[in-house]
């Protein structure tokens, strides 16, 4: 008999024994085997097993679920972790501060995720200490309990690391601010975000603290904008392109384009309308997505295709030049020569370098416009890349 079929099926008379057993008798096999198989397994799935091993707990056999936490899996953390919460009495919460302080990986996991239900000051510590893991779901949870706990030293020693040199610490500290959820932060991380090596990957992570639209009816409408942009260039390479569900990227288009046009508006839908078409036309970017990605892809795909792009094709203009937040973007967008020879004049060497490779993939790298944007260089590095063009 497959048991675990038994577990994540339909039949209470199926699941429930199943769920029992593994409680009440404390089955570290058959749970390990159960997360063995969390890629394979839908997300709602793994929710209704989480919900039925949580109804199989009680004040009498709460405790077995210690035997478990050498095995972690983030979709059965929560409910491990508010099950102890909810019948904890102060032996129960020592030993999951002994497990925080000396456990295994998984065991301070799931004691970090405990002690953001337990506010417990004596968790403080390595709750810290624990706070920048190569372990994400440790570094995770510990900054959902030293939010619990609105322990601001934590807070500010993030908002100091953004100040870091090293992009992979500035990173670190966006997620534990996004994780955090301090929304004061916002100014601190789209800042970051413009300065940074890795701008895709904490725009990736802006829109959990502050939805797109939310952010959009702000002081900081044009850095939502920017967000997007840069969220919709690190789709699949850097950023699963199943997280637009996420993202509700669907009503965040939908309410650019009732909006009056603006230059960073238009860079944003006609970049989305590019790159949408591109995973629609080509199979293998949702390939190994699930059915509800590729729908959305679809309606989004839809959605942008109403555009009439006429009325966007002016106001792209708007953000050609070399201060623009969006100038990166704009360029990819703008097929006009002489436009993007413009800016070879200017001061932005790197954008300088970015205008002679698109001219040259246009074949319009004239040796006049190669020495005019050469002239311009003076870091020996670009310029060795500029001379090779």
């Amino acid at each position: 008999m497959d048991l675990i079929k038994n577990l994540t099926g339909k039949d209470p008379k199926g699941y429930e024994p199943v769920a029992e057993r593994i409680i009440n008798t404390s089955d570290t096999e058959l749970f390990s085997e159960l997360v063995s198989r969390d890629d394979f397994l839908f997300d709602f799935i793994k929710q209704n097993v989480a919900q039925r091993l949580a109804k199989a707990c009680n004040k009498s056999n709460y405790k077995n679920l210690f035997n478990f936490l050498q095995i972690y899996s983030p979709y059965y953390d929560d409910f491990i972790a508010s099950t102890l919460a909810q019948y904890a009495d102060k032996e129960d919460e020592a030993r999951m501060l002994e497990l925080l302080k000396n456990g295994t990986e998984p065991e301070k996991t799931y004691a970090a995720s405990f002690f953001s239900y337990i506010e417990n000051p004596s968790a403080l510590e390595d709750l810290r200490k624990n706070a920048y893991s190569q372990n994400s779901d440790l570094a995770v949870n510990c900054a959902r309990a030293l939010s619990k706990l609105e322990d601001r030293e934590s807070c500010n020693q993030a908002i100091e690391k953004l100040k870091s040199n090293d992009s992979f610490e500035q990173y670190a500290a966006v997620k534990f601010l996004v994780n955090y959820q301090d929304t004061n932060a916002i100014k601190d991380l789209l800042y970051t975000m413009k300065h940074t090596g890795m701008a895709e990957n904490i725009a990736a992570e802006i829109p959990y603290l502050c939805p797109l639209n939310s952010l959009l009816n702000t002081d900081y409408n044009d850095d939502a904008i920017l967000v997007f942009c840069y969220i919709l260039n690190g789709l699949v390479e850097l950023i699963p392109i199943s997280q637009i569900i996420d993202y509700e990227f669907y009503g965040f288009i939908d309410t650019l384009m009732k909006a009056s046009p603006t230059g960073p508006i238009a860079v944003a839908l006609m970049t989305a309308k590019e790159k949408f078409n591109l995973f629609v036309e080509n199979e293998e970017y949702l390939f190994d997505e699930d059915k509800n990605t590729k729908n959305e892809v679809n309606d989004i795909n839809i959605l942008l295709n109403s555009i009439k792009t006429n009325k966007y094709t002016s106001f792209l203009y708007e953000e050609l030049y070399e201060e623009s937040d969006f100038i990166y973007f704009v360029m990819e967008l703008i097929k006009d020569s002489d436009s993007i020879a413009s800016l070879l004049t200017g001061s932005n060497q790197t954008v300088i370098l970015k205008a002679m490779s698109l001219l040259k993939s246009m074949g319009q790298l004239t040796e006049e416009y190669k020495q005019t944007g050469i002239a311009n260089i003076t870091d020996e590095n670009i310029k060795s890349v500029a001379m090779a063009l």
